[in-house]
């Protein structure tokens, strides 16, 4: 397929259209999208959005969106798409010198070719009014140092769990998302709550937010991080001061190294590489957004982590309340009626052998502990098998660099690379080839 044009709108009655054959992608049309961001009360926050950030989070929802909406099978190799957006702004000079960092952010975060032509829009009558009930609202404002993003995995509530041993005060925000599914809403408020139930902090340090693409076709969502960070980001903007922005991520899974050549494409996400995450923040740095990305645990494995934990008689009571799995709600198409891992994903893999690696009890529900579910594990744990067999520490240099540039602390990511890799290797040794048969 040639280059697809995508005229974005936020407001419904932008009438905005172009000459050539196009897809009309309103954010407020229910038909195309749906998403919660203003259906929560911002009475407490200092001022209101800045222009900038909320550009960067409608620029993340037309994303997404465009993502889900078109399939890869379209692309002239079955997976690159070539996408041409047009979509308004506040900040169009900010967004015009900015174009190409945009651009090659997300060509390297989704895979794909983006393209976007920029127009100028005003403040809709009901950010407007949004506005002005901040800027009038007498309610006792918050006063935020950090946002910690909280997806409800290990990793992000290690994160939340660290944060909070730490932080005496209440000056940090955990910001979740959820998609379509049922499953990580459901860890998400269990975890929630046990947070709540053990450390003095108040709900309001809490927020949770939907958005989803309706009629999604594209499983593989590469820019889903995108969106999910600008959910805090836009936020960060109303503190009226520079926020550190907190996305605690283990370092292996970080890198996302595939481990053989033919798991490159779907399995090669890259929700916090460090080049996109270098990327993000040049970005929202030229655009004046004061907010400082941070990943604590980039040189950690998730073993280290969980090992590591300031309370890991809290986390011990609580993994089983995490969810890593790439797939949670999979197990309902076979008449499950509980949400659990499905045991043979390289996130859920990476998961076990971090639980064995920190000798705890893993008191996780698996679909699958021994890859014998059907072709699918099977096929997974032979790519794992392979990759292993084929990895050496004497080319983990170059190996670091499979899935993008990686130019500062070398030898930190290639340690990190390193012990990860065994981590995997101790835990599918228990696996022998008898299963593959």
């Amino acid at each position: 397929m040639s280059e697809i044009y995508i005229v974005a709108k936020v407001d419904k009655d932008d009438d905005f259209s172009i000459e050539k054959p196009f897809i009309n992608y309103n954010l407020n049309d229910n038909k195309r999208f749906t998403y919660t961001f203003w259906k929560q009360k911002f009475n407490n926050l200092p001022k209101f959005f800045s222009h900038a950030g909320l550009d960067t989070f409608y620029i993340s929802l037309v994303v997404l969106g465009i993502d889900r909406i078109i399939s890869r099978d379209s692309g002239i190799d079955c997976w690159t798409r070539t996408f041409k957006v047009y979509i308004p702004v506040l900040e169009l000079e900010k967004w015009e010198e900015n174009k190409v960092i945009l651009e090659e952010m997300l060509n390297f975060l989704s895979g794909d070719i983006w393209e976007f032509e920029f127009r100028k829009r005003n403040l809709t009558d009901y950010e407007q009014r949004v506005k002005d009930s901040i800027d009038k609202a007498n309610t006792q404002k918050v006063d935020i140092n950090k946002i910690c993003m909280f997806s409800g995995g290990l990793d992000s509530f290690i994160g939340v769990i660290d944060l909070m041993e730490q932080q005496k005060k209440s000056d940090v925000l955990y910001v979740s998302h959820y998609g379509g599914g049922k499953g990580v809403i459901e860890y998400q408020k269990v975890l929630t709550n046990n947070l709540l139930s053990k450390y003095p902090f108040g709900v309001n340090n809490f927020y949770s937010f939907f958005a989803s693409a309706k009629n999604g076709i594209e499983d593989t969502t590469r820019t889903r991080s995108f969106m999910f960070f600008a959910h805090a980001i836009i936020l960060a903007t109303a503190m009226d001061k520079k926020i550190k922005l907190i996305i605690p991520e283990n370092g292996l899974i970080s890198l996302n190294i595939p481990l053989t050549n033919s798991r490159l494409g779907t399995s090669s996400t890259r929700t916090t590489h460090p080049y996109y995450m270098t990327l993000l923040q040049q970005l929202i740095t030229n655009l004046n957004i004061e907010v400082s990305l941070e990943n604590p645990y980039q040189f950690k494995t998730k073993g280290e982590m969980i090992q590591e934990c300031l309370n890991t008689d809290f986390l011990k009571d609580n993994i089983v309340h995490t969810m890593s799995c790439s797939h949670p709600d999979q197990g309902r198409m076979s008449g499950n009626t509980v949400t659990s891992h499905c045991g043979n994903c390289l996130p859920c893999v990476i998961r076990r052998a971090s639980i064995l690696k920190a000798d705890i009890a893993d008191t996780s529900t698996y679909r699958d502990l021994d890859f014998t579910s059907g072709p699918t594990a099977r096929v997974n744990l032979m790519s794992y098998k392979m990759g292993l067999e084929k990895y050496s520490e004497k080319y983990s240099f170059f190996r670091i660099q499979n899935s993008g540039p990686i130019d500062k602390n070398i030898r930190e990511f290639t340690d990190v690379y390193n012990r990860g890799m065994r981590e995997l290797a101790k835990f599918l040794e228990g696996f022998n080839e008898s299963v593959l048969s």
